[in-house]
C-alpha cells in the first residue's frame, strides 16, 4: 500500500472549500503530510493555479515528489512551515492551509516512536535526521523540566509523579523504547481515565516539545499573515486545545486591530484590523468521526485577510 493511502485526511472538503477563492491563485499547504488536502486543492485549481507544499517529514517529501512529478502546478519543499515566507511566491498567496499534529502513517509506524501502541525506538521527531530525539531529551532533562513539559503541553495533572518515575527509572536502565516509557508513565498514574491510555497526554506533550510545535505555530501564523494577499484565506486545523487556542487568539487579535487605549478617539479604519474570522469553528461530522476516530478532536478555524 502506498504511503498516501495510509492516511485519512480530516475535514477534507470543508478545508478546501474554505481555502479556495481563486482557481488561478497561489496556495500553500504548510503541512503536506500524505497529500490529501493538496490533491483536493489541485482538483480545484485551473491550469494557471499553483500550489506549494511543505513538510518536515522525509517520508512526506517522498510522496510529495511523486505528486510534483505528475502535476506541474505543484512544488514540494522539505522544511518547516516557519519557512513559508522563503517560498518563491513574491506576489503573495491566496490561501494557506495548516493541518497540525501527526499523520496516521507517523503514528502507526513503530520506528517513528510517536505511539505507545506499537513498541519502537523512542524518537518522536518529525524529521528524524535533525534535532534531539525523545530518548535523548529524557536521558538528560531535569525532573522539573520533564514535569513542566508534561503539564504545559499535555495538561497532565500527574506530571510530577510521572517525571519523578522517569528520572528514577532511567537511572536503572536508559529509556529508549516507547513501550518502556509508556509502562513507566502508566505505573506512575494513580487514577486511570476510562477509554484513554495513561500515557496519552504525556506522549503528546513530549512530541510537541521535541518538535517545537507550538513555538513554530506562533512563528508560522505571523509569517502567514504577511504573505497572504488581501482577501486571502488562512485555514488552521488543530487536534489539541493548546494549538486551537493559539489559532483562535491570533485571529481574534488581528480582528480587533492595534491595542490602543480605550479613551483614544480613533476611527474604525484606523485600528489596523487585518483579519476577519469566517464563521464559527468547524468540527468533523458524526459520520467522519465514525469512519475515522482520530478525527474526533479536530477543530478548524478560517480567517480572511483584510489588508
Amino acid at each position: 500500500m502506498k504511503l498516501a493511502e495510509l492516511h485519512k485526511t480530516v475535514l477534507l472538503t470543508e478545508a478546501v472549500d474554505a481555502l479556495l477563492t481563486d482557481p488561478e491563485g497561489v496556495y500553500i499547504d504548510g503541512t503536506f503530510g500524505r497529500g490529501g488536502h493538496s490533491r483536493a486543492i489541485l482538483d480545484g485549481l485551473a491550469d494557471k493555479g499553483q500550489l506549494f507544499g511543505i513538510d518536515k517529514d522525509p517520508s512526506a517529501i517522498t510522496v510529495g515528489k511523486d505528486l510534483a512529478g505528475d502535476d506541474h502546478r505543484f512544488v514540494i519543499y522539505h522544511g518547516s512551515f516557519t519557512e513559508l515566507n522563503e517560498l518563491p511566491a513574491t506576489g503573495g498567496v491566496d490561501g494557506i492551509l495548516l493541518d497540525l499534529g501527526v499523520s496516521s502513517p507517523q503514528l502507526d509506524c513503530p520506528e517513528r516512536g510517536f505511539s505507545f501502541l506499537n513498541d519502537g525506538p523512542l524518537d518522536m521527531r518529525m524529521n528524524h535526521a535533525q534535532g534531539e530525539s525523545a530518548a535523548e531529551w529524557l536521558a538528560r532533562a531535569e525532573e522539573q523540566e520533564i514535569s513542566r513539559v508534561l503539564w504545559e503541553y499535555g495538561e497532565e495533572r500527574f506530571s510530577r509523579r510521572m517525571a519523578r518515575a522517569i528520572v528514577r527509572e532511567r537511572e536503572i536502565e536508559p529509556i529508549v523504547t516507547t513501550a518502556r516509557l509508556a509502562s513507566i508513565i502508566a505505573g506512575a498514574c494513580p487514577k486511570k481515565e476510562k477509554g484513554k491510555h495513561p500515557a496519552t497526554r504525556a506522549f503528546q506533550a513530549i512530541r510537541i516539545h521535541i518538535n517545537r510545535e507550538l513555538d513554530d505555530l506562533i512563528e508560522c501564523l505571523d509569517k502567514a499573515l504577511e504573505l497572504l494577499k488581501p482577501g486571502g484565506r488562512l485555514v488552521v486545523i488543530s487536534f489539541h486545545s493548546l494549538e486551537d487556542r493559539i489559532a483562535k487568539r491570533f485571529i481574534r487579535k488581528h480582528e480587533k486591530g492595534d491595542p490602543l487605549p480605550s479613551w483614544l478617539p480613533v476611527r474604525e479604519d484606523q485600528l489596523n484590523k487585518r483579519l476577519k474570522a469566517l464563521g464559527k469553528a468547524i468540527k468533523p461530522s458524526e459520520t467522519e468521526v465514525r469512519e475515522n476516530p482520530r478525527a474526533r478532536s479536530a477543530i478548524m478555524r478560517v480567517a480572511e485577510k483584510l489588508a
